[in-house]
């Protein structure tokens, strides 16, 4: 690392062109390509991913995505003269329009008070110019008015609807960089973490936008890789930058407080990065090609911003030099000469308060973190629709709609395709529409649709309730479970189930299966980590507990605010509804790789005192007092930037925004400044136990090496003295070593 930062910083002009050049290089590259992502969430294999594939195959021809224009009037009817007539040249301008395909006749409710037209693009929503969209919804609201409420559904819609990203890229960036300048005091070095996850995550962006073309990646990659970038790519930067100024202080030259920051903070990002890409890469483990995309996408851009942190910033750092200190600063090392740095203020009174009280504030933040897990164990998976959408939204006012007009079933139909072969399939198949309408929780069943060649049958089911409802998922097990198999009996047919509510509970069921052994293996691996880190088992163990802690509390968090509704319509969230399927796999990535961070920079300074001195009350009391405030400082800015993804529009963002700014709040503010900090106390020295056996076969390294640590320490002393000063610290690591 020490070689790198030398070579960065005596070709920082060089480094800095080359990370510009692959910034701007990929983006003129994405640019060119354009987009490709997918948003395809069937699982192939499952019964709904079949029914898909096998309409897709029978029925290819059916055209794009199909959306709804809904009509409303509470006078009168929509059949009334004026209304009809209205509608009617709505209807036949929006066919005229670009990208659309097709415009179906009006459907009117039994009560006439409403009534719905189907169009249907020539396009998946995916590859639809949100122009078109727009184009729609401005042709069909421009016929409201005077008693008559138009409104429209669908995905294309959508696009109309969706918040730009920089909102809460802005928003994010910029109270970072005001939390920066409160901590430094000084312009310039709170610029730097800025411009360095700028660069990085902006690279990144653009990668992912390229991956798109390669594997199957989800359309809110690249936000959520934006999202994790700015968040870990400015509180790397911080800690870097933090060691810097700390050697300024203490009266290193630029150059080697440059070095000296890199080759000890910038290790520990290297390895906190690895931790985080492990966790993210979990995901591959469940052998999903829309999760694969992601975990890719994310992993990319963590490891563009430790590379920028450890390639870029010491080179943005040896131009800033010494401005990286406030004036005040600047002006006492000139008066006044380096000084040795003693924790004071909160920090110090904080650790001295832990040491003397750790039962008691080990069982408050217990207490605490169990009780914000508790909504967890009511965690209902399934899709949430444009009836969560906030309640001002065009597309959540036709959800509505329908769901007050035809049932709300018709926002969810489900999809029944089966190929046939022979003649008593075909006399079964056409027995199943009776049978189904006299199902439990059916509202309608459409007519049998044979496809060209007459060997493949659809129906549609519109079921009672609404399609994230507990009876739509208890109706699509009970038609694959007694219905279908009984109107199969004796026949070859085969019938499927899909649809939006088929397809997320199959989603679902795969997710729920996997979860431990996904889980497992992203606990496991992190914990090697950790015990070749820190040689203790004690340390990975701990870490471990408090990782699912973490991600038990953010996730109930998540709950109380999207399912339960606590909240979600005043911020704009919509209504409540159940949680994405996939969010439980990402979030458990994301949050054990980020609270895996905090552990790693904590403890690498008291397992440094520890090797010092053997004093396990010192090692916990002086690592938490010197750590706490930067670690404290980088939480608030990876929450704030979390927080900022609330402004984006878009339910999923959200989600993760408010779960990971929770977990980052919790895993800083109580697990490792409160509850790490007191069972370490509790433990003392078992904390660093490791069986002789296991020791004398470990890898060793280090996070820090030793080297650094003495050299920043004693810059006033010779190379003489710091050799003997490194000897003295040997010895006393082998006494420690022999009392563990």
């Amino acid at each position: 690392m020490a070689a790198i930062a030398r070579w960065c910083i005596s070709h920082r002009l060089l480094a800095v062109l080359l990370w510009l050049v692959a910034l701007g290089g990929t983006a003129a590259a994405a640019g060119i390509a354009g987009s490709a992502y997918s948003t395809d969430y069937e699982v192939p294999g499952t019964e709904s991913g079949r029914a898909t594939a096998l309409l897709d195959e029978a029925f290819h021809g059916q055209g794009g995505d199909s959306d709804t224009i809904v009509w409303h009037t509470d006078s009168g009817t929509v059949r009334a003269a004026g209304v009809d007539q209205r509608m009617d040249k709505v209807l036949k301008d929006v066919r005229g329009l670009d990208g659309v395909a097709s415009v179906s006749g009006e459907l009117v409710s039994e009560d006439g008070h409403t009534a719905y037209a189907t169009v249907t693009f020539d396009q998946q929503s995916d590859a639809i110019p949100a122009a078109q969209a727009q184009a729609v919804v401005d042709t069909a609201k421009a016929a409201a008015g005077d008693g008559l409420q138009v409104e429209l559904g669908g995905s294309a819609i959508a696009l109309t609807e969706a918040s730009s990203a920089n909102i809460s890229e802005i928003v994010g960036v910029s109270v970072a960089a005001v939390v920066l300048f409160l901590a430094f005091g000084s312009f310039a070095a709170s610029m730097l973490p800025i411009a360095t996850a700028l660069v990085s995550v902006g690279t990144a962006y653009a990668g992912i936008t390229l991956l798109g073309h390669v594997m199957t990646v989800a359309d809110f990659a690249p936000m959520l890789g934006t999202l994790i970038g700015l968040g870990v790519g400015i509180d790397y930067a911080l800690f870097i930058v933090t060691r810097y100024r700390k050697g300024l202080r203490r009266g290193l030259p630029v150059g080697e407080a440059v070095v000296t920051a890199v080759a000890t903070t910038g290790r520990a990002v290297v390895f906190a990065g690895a931790t985080v890409c492990i966790a993210l890469l979990g995901m591959l483990i469940l052998r999903l090609s829309f999760l694969n995309g992601v975990a890719v996408a994310a992993s990319l851009t963590v490891v563009l911003t430790v590379a920028a942190s450890v390639t870029l910033l010491p080179a943005l750092l040896s131009y800033v030099g010494m401005r990286a200190l406030s004036r005040r600063e600047r002006r006492q090392l000139t008066e006044h000469g380096p000084r040795p740095e003693v924790p004071t203020g909160l920090a110090a009174r904080w650790s001295v308060f832990v040491e003397r009280h750790p039962k008691l504030l080990g069982a408050i933040a217990a207490v605490v973190m169990l009780g914000l897990a508790v909504p967890t164990l009511g965690l209902h998976l399934g899709t949430s629709d444009q009836g969560n959408n906030p309640a001002s939204s065009t597309t959540r006012q036709a959800y509505d709609l329908l769901a007050q007009g035809y049932g709300p079933g018709v926002n969810g139909p489900l999809t029944l395709v089966a190929e046939m072969d022979g003649a008593a399939d075909r006399l079964a198949m056409d027995q199943l529409p009776g049978q189904l309408r006299a199902t439990e929780d059916v509202a309608s069943v459409s007519s049998i649709t044979y496809n060209g060649s007459g060997d493949t049958a659809l129906i549609t089911v519109v079921p009672e309730s609404s399609p994230q409802s507990q009876k739509t998922s208890d109706l699509v097990e009970r038609l694959r479970t007694d219905v279908l198999p009984k109107a199969e009996s004796g026949t070859s047919l085969d019938v499927h189930v899909g649809g939006v509510t088929a397809g997320y509970d199959d989603f679902a069921g795969v997710i729920v299966g996997k979860l431990p052994l996904f889980v497992g293996s992203v606990i496991a691996l992190g914990s090697v980590l950790l015990l070749l880190a820190f040689r203790s088992v004690g340390i990975p163990l701990k870490a471990a507990a408090m990782n699912v802690m973490a991600v038990a509390s953010a996730f109930g968090i998540v709950v109380a605010v999207f399912q339960w509704g606590w909240g979600s319509e005043l911020l704009g969230l919509g209504s409540a509804g159940p949680i994405e399927p996939f969010l439980p796999v990402i979030m458990v990535s994301v949050l054990f790789g980020l609270s895996m961070d905090y552990q790693v920079f904590l403890v690498s300074r008291m397992y440094e005192e520890w090797l010092e001195t053997g004093d396990n009350r010192r090692a916990v009391r002086v690592g938490l007092a010197e750590t706490s405030r930067v670690i404290n400082s980088a939480a608030v800015i990876m929450i704030s930037v979390f927080l900022a993804f609330v402004l984006s529009g878009e339910r999923v963002i959200a989600m993760f925004g408010i779960g990971l700014a929770a977990a980052v709040a919790l895993d800083a503010f109580i697990l490792r400044t409160l509850l790490v900090p007191a069972l370490m106390h509790m433990l003392g020295g078992a904390n660093w136990w490791l069986p002789g056996w296991l020791d004398r076969r470990l890898p060793r390294i280090s996070i820090e090496p030793p080297e650094c640590r003495t050299r920043a320490r004693i810059p006033e002393q010779g190379h003489t003295a710091v050799a003997e000063k490194a000897e003295e610290k040997k010895n006393v690591r082998d006494i420690a070593g022999r009392r563990r």
